[in-house]
């Protein structure tokens, strides 16, 4: 097994600690303030194996409000989903890289190599055992933070080097990440990749004072149970989410190019806005929200063969309504 190399250069900033004490970040512009936890296999906040362990932000601030944050209640670093802030999930026919190919282990993107226990299928909720975490090297800047995952496999042929970069641009409201993905090893990579971005506004419940706009006419797959309705291009909270309840939909209507790959969500209570867009076209579209987040999560498909690399950018731009 090799050890998870942290290499961190030109880090104008200290680190900031939680009260936790789990490693993370800060980075700022003239008008945001954001911090970050850093991928870590012994002391990171998030362990588990769904979700890329680079990028995910606990706090960004702007203008006075608060954007993300925590939205459970949970001390468990291996829960599946005891994470904040935009974060990303690499699917392979909805499992992991390698889980079909056989053999006792397979990747997740972002995280490593995980073992693969006897099972009758795939748990997507189930945090399995980090074999080889790979190699982090983490820059930073007074702006901006990258991070850098290179992972391989060879009994299975996959390898794999992956760049995200955080930057908030300057002088503007405006967070933009940029991902770099490049296939590393002898087998192709078929993947798709969504963000979940795990919005927590003012730490606001989710209801009637959201909206949450597309630039497209909205069709879903299922009742959301008279809490969500859909009114042409926006999804409308009917009524509070009640704790321990939650709405989960696919959403349809979006064309091929990546002008339908935008949302806005509003609260208009707090006064508060994030525009989000991707300059990829939308291949799968789903929303979740229970009552302490509203999530968005927008799919991309990625294929690359042996020696390419692939490129795309979510830009996130704050506002506040008048």
């Amino acid at each position: 097994m090799r050890l998870l190399a942290l290499a961190v250069a030109c880090l104008t900033l200290a680190p900031s600690w939680p009260a936790a004490e789990h490693p993370s970040a800060r980075f700022a512009n003239e008008l945001i303030e954001a911090q970050v936890y850093l991928p870590d296999p012994e002391n990171g906040y998030y362990r588990g194996t769904r979700f890329d362990w680079s990028g995910a932000i606990y706090s960004l601030k702007y203008a006075g409000h608060q954007y993300f944050g925590e939205w459970q209640e949970s001390s468990d670093p291996y829960l599946h989903d005891r994470i904040t802030g935009p974060v990303e999930e690499y699917r392979t026919a909805e499992k992991g890289l390698g889980y079909d190919d056989g053999g006792d282990r397979f990747l997740r993107i972002g995280v490593g190599v995980v073992e693969k226990p006897e099972e009758d299928d795939y748990r997507w909720r189930h945090s399995y055992k980090v074999v080889d975490p790979g190699e982090w090297t983490i820059r930073q800047g007074a702006n901006w933070i990258e991070f850098t995952h290179e992972v391989t496999e060879p009994s299975l042929g996959y390898a794999y080097r992956l760049t995200k970069r955080l930057t908030l641009t300057p002088g503007q409201p405006e967070l933009v990440i940029d991902h770099s993905l490049e296939n590393t090893g002898r087998k192709t990579i078929e993947t798709n990749v969504y963000n979940h971005n795990f919005f927590v506004i003012d730490n606001q419940p989710t209801g009637p004072d959201f909206a949450v706009e597309f630039p497209f006419e909205l069709t879903a797959d299922r009742q959301m149970g008279g809490y969500v309705s859909i009114s042409g291009r926006q999804l409308r909270y009917e009524k509070h989410i009640p704790p321990g309840e939650s709405i989960f939909t696919m959403l349809a209507g979006y064309g091929a190019t990546a002008e339908d790959h935008v949302f806005t969500i509003e609260n208009r209570k707090v006064k508060a806005g994030v525009r989000v867009a991707t300059d990829r076209p939308l291949a799968k579209l789903q929303y979740w929200s229970p009552r302490t987040t509203l999530c968005p999560e927008p799919f991309i498909d990625l294929m690359l063969a042996p020696g390419q690399a692939d490129r795309w950018s979510i830009r996130y731009e704050f506002y506040t309504l008048d």
